[in-house]
């Protein structure tokens, strides 16, 4: 299964892609307020998960978006911690409680608190949302960490679209404008950083 990544300075594995990383654990920070820290491959009830700590300050957190493929849950360790579901009212989890996203439920998350908000959590089955997260984030902090780079967005919006959707892009953009970003970026070689880019994974969503 997957080596690990560690910090900067430790020896490198590979991922479960076959991609060249550090051993866990290992930081990710999207230069917004939000730090992420994969922890590494563990058995759970129901098969492998990804594991992950996550640091969130005021008001940081990503937009609605869902995983089709992944459960995904978090357990707050320290703040207050604020999640929605389309359509549904904002609702709150503090120290201690736990909250599971089933595969294909759209939701979004954000520290509702004045205090770093701290959380552990999972995905499972992990499939590529370590390398998609990781990737989001460090184009994020290098893009002035407002949003990430235009054609990496493309490009994972793309290669990944069976596995994760950020739905806060209109429709119309993720259907048209982005694919044709994907092809420019494809014929002016902005990919060639991503050769070794794990597959995308699509199944029959259960």
């Amino acid at each position: 299964m997957a080596e690990g990544r560690q910090g900067e300075g430790h020896a490198s594995g590979r991922d479960q892609a076959g991609v060249l990383v550090p051993r866990y654990p290992y930081t990710v920070d999207n230069g917004n307020g939000e730090r992420l820290t994969f922890t590494g491959i563990t058995q759970g009830p129901d098969g492998e998960r990804l594991g992950a700590d996550g640091v969130a300050q005021p008001g940081a957190g990503p937009p609605m978006h869902v995983h089709y493929l992944q459960d995904e849950a978090a357990r707050v360790v320290r703040g207050r911690l604020g999640y929605q579901v389309p359509n549904g009212e904002p609702q709150f989890a503090g120290p201690g409680e736990l909250v599971v996203w089933p595969a294909g439920t759209p939701h979004k998350w954000w520290n509702a608190g004045t205090d770093e908000l701290q959380m552990t959590g999972w995905c499972s089955p992990p499939d590529n949302v370590e390398f998609f997260l990781r990737t989001l984030f460090e184009s994020t902090k290098a893009n002035g960490g407002q949003r990430p780079g235009i054609f990496d967005a493309a490009f994972l919006a793309t290669r990944y679209r069976t596995e994760f959707a950020l739905l806060e892009i209109p429709a119309v953009v993720r259907r048209v404008v982005i694919p044709a970003i994907y092809a420019l970026g494809s014929v002016l070689g902005k990919y060639s950083r991503f050769k070794d880019a794990p597959a995308p994974i699509s199944r029959e969503r259960v």
